[in-house]
């Protein structure tokens, strides 16, 4: 008992420090969107008849992006044509590596999309499925 009342304050820095780790799950991941799976999101795309939004830039959509991906880079997302007009359609997010389309959810939530996801690990996870990629014609 001593030495919990010597060292409280390691006690209370643990205490938060688990509890700063913990929230983002607890909240329910990115912008308050679960994150899918490639499996996830294809089954998405294939009995809900998801959007895929590749917001990746221009140069690496080229290179490789899901087929059917709709490309919208991210610092132009908000004002894209690319995106679906109605909104209640589910839309996947996807990036190289899935940072980028965390970032988009929050946006896509703002200008009122109801059903966002982003792909956990993103197109490097896609292709660990060994899932398709085409690229861009020349």
């Amino acid at each position: 008992m001593q030495f919990i009342i010597e060292n409280w304050i390691l006690f209370a820095v643990a205490i938060a420090s688990g509890t700063m780790l913990l929230w983002p799950s607890l909240k329910g991941g990115a912008s308050g969107s679960q994150r899918v799976s490639p499996a996830q999101a294809v089954q998405m795309m294939n009995r809900e008849k998801a959007v895929v939004i590749d917001v990746s830039e221009p140069g690496e959509f080229a290179t490789a992006h899901v087929p059917g991906s709709r490309n919208a880079p991210l610092g132009s997302l908000e004002s894209s044509s690319e995106l679906p007009k109605n909104k209640a359609l589910p839309v996947v997010v996807m990036c190289a590596t899935g940072a980028r389309a965390s970032r988009a959810v929050g946006l896509l939530k703002k200008a009122g999309f109801e059903r966002v996801h982003p792909v956990a690990g993103g197109l490097a996870a896609w292709r660990e499925a060994n899932l398709p990629v085409e690229k861009a014609a020349s």
